[in-house]
């Protein structure tokens, strides 16, 4: 299964500089729209997402592969009298992972307004300890707004209200050795391998045994990406998700991982062992984990109701949703065992 993997990571670069937080998904997944129509039908759903159907030989047990395009981001909660911004959390992450970040204040006006995140003691030459001492939380933790601003009136003259879409600053790079650095890893270094499953079967012409969709999600990280709009005909849901390196977990940043169980609870057996042999048969570097504190899309799916087999699999990326890290290897890795799924019998 030969393929474009700079192509995709290329494009990956792309999407992951393309803000994306969740409930503002838009520009992503027009961008995600326009590459998947070059290859294969693509449509909206109502809330927003995109299903990519790819017209198999058995059209009436089809399967499913998802990854999400929503990320981590925050809301404008209130302009503080003097001029800066209080922030809600989009999605989940430690408050003390995004302090010193980069990011964009969206305006309803179409304005991008750039800021930093500090704390309301950043300073150790007026705070003292307590720079160092203070918990960092949204009480503690404030946008200061790069514009001439120190006051309510001066933020609000500038366009900014309450409900605003804070954009954080991914600050993505790819390295000579091969890694990719970036926040929103989770889950746009997914998003590469359901791209890269549609152009490896158009441009080789191949009809993949059943049919399959190509679902980009853009409310995973709220929970509710894929409750609704699975089509019918499917019974097998495959979330294409990153997995988590750490103290006590085998993920790892240059091998797909099966995941056997998350915080939902476990997998299908059989699509696991099925994950297993594929990856035995191709010689895909792969390992099993169990992830403590873990959700994805396809046991959202089951707990709306849906009746598919649920499987996960996915690269490792280090650090989720903090400044995350992943590897060439573990795209490719993980792209190869999609594939080998989509066309297994």
């Amino acid at each position: 299964m030969k393929y474009d993997l700079e192509y995709l990571v290329e494009y990956g670069v792309k999407l992951l500089t393309t803000p994306s937080p969740t409930g503002d998904t838009k520009e992503a997944i027009s961008l995600v729209k326009e590459e998947l129509e070059k290859y294969y039908p693509v449509k909206l759903t109502n809330k927003g997402a995109l299903i990519c159907k790819i017209e198999g030989k058995n059209t009436e047990d089809a399967v499913l592969l998802s990854a999400h395009v929503d990320t981590l981001g925050a809301m404008v909660k209130e302009i503080k009298p003097n001029g800066r911004l209080k922030m809600s959390m989009l999605g989940s992450y430690s408050w003390n992972t995004v302090e010193g970040l980069e990011v964009w204040v969206a305006t309803e006006d179409g304005k991008r307004i750039s800021g930093t995140i500090l704390t309301t003691v950043a300073s150790c030459h007026v705070n003292g300890p307590k720079t160092q001492s203070t918990e960092r939380n949204e009480h503690t933790l404030e946008i200061r707004l790069d514009e001439r601003v120190s006051c309510k009136e001066d933020a609000e003259k500038l366009g900014i209200q309450v409900g605003d879409f804070i954009y954080y600053d991914p600050a993505t790079k790819v390295t000579e050795s091969g890694y990719i650095k970036s926040r929103h890893l989770d889950d746009k270094a997914c998003i590469i391998t359901l791209i890269g499953i549609a152009k490896y079967l158009k441009e080789n012409s191949i009809v993949p045994p059943r049919t399959t969709y190509l679902f980009i999600s853009n409310y995973e990280e709220v929970g509710h990406g894929s409750s609704a709009a699975i089509p019918q005909e499917v019974s097998e849901f495959i979330a294409i998700d990153m997995s988590a390196p750490g103290v006590g977990q085998t993920s790892d940043e240059h091998k797909v991982t099966i995941c056997a169980k998350d915080s939902t609870g476990p997998y299908d057996i059989d699509l696991k062992r099925k994950f297993i042999k594929l990856c035995k048969e191709h010689q895909i570097p792969y390992v099993i984990d169990i992830y403590p504190f873990y959700g994805s899309d396809a046991s959202a799916a089951q707990r709306a109701g849906w009746d598919v087999r649920a499987g996960l699999i996915g690269p490792g990326v280090d650090a989720s949703h903090s400044w995350e890290r992943t590897h060439k290897e573990g795209v490719k890795a993980t792209t190869d065992l999609a594939l080998a799924y989509v066309l297994s019998e």
